[in-house]
């Protein structure tokens, strides 16, 4: 039963990181990208120091995304980590390779 719910999360779209890590490799990454896919009121309330806005539930989402550099390594978050999550299997479904997530989102910073 183990087996079976670890390969229903299985991930090779974007690799998952707590606060600490994803901040440290953020820093360390050449031209890495900090993207909050957060709703404006939720960066307004807060956000990491220069990451770009590009809001998940915007209909244009997609849109948007499919405008940024594809070689370039992101580090997306949201408040919780589930829409970062979604926003990096999109991602990934677009042709982005190096996503890291946020897991536990603007929270657990």
């Amino acid at each position: 039963m183990f087996n079976f719910l670890k390969a229903l999360f299985k991930n090779d779209a974007y690799e998952n990181l707590s606060a600490a890590a994803f901040l440290r490799k953020a820093k360390e990454t050449p031209g890495a990208v900090i993207l909050d896919v957060r709703t404006p009121a939720e960066v307004a309330a807060g956000k990491l120091q220069g990451a770009i806005n590009i809001n998940i539930q915007n209909p244009n989402f997609e849109a948007q995304i499919g405008k940024l550099d594809k070689g370039k390594t992101y580090f997306v978050y949201c408040r919780s980590g589930v829409r970062s999550a979604n926003a990096c299997r999109k991602m990934h479904d677009l042709g982005f390779a190096q996503l890291v997530n946020l897991s536990g989102g603007y929270l657990s910073v």
